[in-house]
């Protein structure tokens, strides 16, 4: 079985997933982020209790996890924001590269272009090794959400197998809930496939489905009329994957921004948007989104993030 999913955080936790959990608990090596409003620095016993907290919910994830089995090998990652930019292309090339450039553009330490030059001849190199094995009758499993990215993903790959002419009948996919209740009681909301840690893929196998012809037909069809109207963003809304404006999520972000002094810090305001509203978008992309009201002259940048932060580490003032 050949497994794709539409980002690398997916892709390294499923393929942990196929033998975690597999004999005795062995431990393991953890770090841990502790912080306190005030500015104080944690105590070493503070570390340490973090650290045997995080070592004991490791020790019960792997316990109660079922392995997947499979080899790492199966599993395809492809990462390639396709919510966002010109999708026009038939084949992954510049036009893709130029929109990762934008979005990879905050890290620093990094050489942008090769990186993302990188991920896409990867990618490339990818497709090609799974329509070979597709074509020799492998079956195929794909894993998506209402995540845009993991939709477009969806859409975009159901587009490659109609040209490949793979059989309807080795294609399955499993979609991601939309809320589901633990055993202890509570209501859990994830938003994609790059939030399930190793120990929790096992639960979703039962929603594992079929595809009808008319199912890949449908997509490849869509997806076709999505390159025609090539908007910068794709969103979905009310379950459907559509072309938006590149504006649609500001109203969001201006929100957070009114409610801050006049001076505040920009990750500060990702970070809310990115939890609170739980849009299905990226840092990079709300971060694209403020530089913007930067240049419109609706903010002013007041202090610079440091050197081995990403670029929206700095302080922000409103101009107006």
């Amino acid at each position: 079985m050949i497994d794709i999913v539409f980002s690398d955080s997916a892709c390294g936790s499923l393929k942990i997933a196929q033998h975690y959990g597999e004999g005795k608990y062995r431990g393991g090596v953890f770090s841990v982020f502790i912080s306190h409003e005030d500015g104080r620095e944690p105590t070493e016993e503070e570390i340490e209790s973090a650290k045997r907290k995080v070592e004991e919910k490791e020790r019960l994830a792997w316990e109660k996890a079922i392995p997947l089995g499979g080899n790492p090998k199966d599993v395809f990652g492809f990462g390639l924001v396709l919510s966002i930019g010109d999708i026009s292309e038939n084949q992954l090339g510049d036009k893709r590269i130029h929109t990762l450039e934008r979005l990879y553009g905050n890290f620093p330490n990094i050489d942008v272009h090769q990186t993302v030059r990188e991920i896409i001849e990867r990618a490339n190199e990818d497709l090609k090794t799974v329509r070979e094995r597709a074509s020799a009758g492998e079956s195929l499993r794909i894993w998506y959400s209402s995540n845009p990215d993991e939709m477009c993903g969806l859409y975009w790959f159901m587009g490659l197998l109609e040209q490949w002419n793979v059989d309807s009948g080795q294609v399955f996919i499993v979609k991601f809930p939309e809320w589901e209740a633990l055993e202890e009681g509570n209501i859990v909301r994830k938003s994609c496939w790059g939030e399930v840690t190793p120990g929790e893929w096992h639960r979703y196998l039962n929603l594992q489905k079929p595809v009808l012809p008319l199912f890949i037909e449908d997509c490849a069809s869509h997806w076709q009329e999505l390159k025609r109207e090539n908007s910068p963003l794709r969103a979905v809304l009310n379950g459907q994957l559509v072309s938006v404006s590149e504006s649609i999520y500001d109203d969001f972000i201006l929100r957070e921004i009114a409610a801050e002094t006049d001076e505040f810090y920009e990750a500060k305001i990702i970070g809310r948007v990115l939890g609170k509203y739980q849009l299905g978008i990226s840092d990079s992309w709300v971060a694209l989104r403020i530089e913007e009201m930067i240049h419109a002259g609706k903010l002013e940048v007041v202090a610079a993030a440091a050197k081995d932060m990403p670029t929206y580490h700095r302080v922000l003032k409103k101009s107006i």
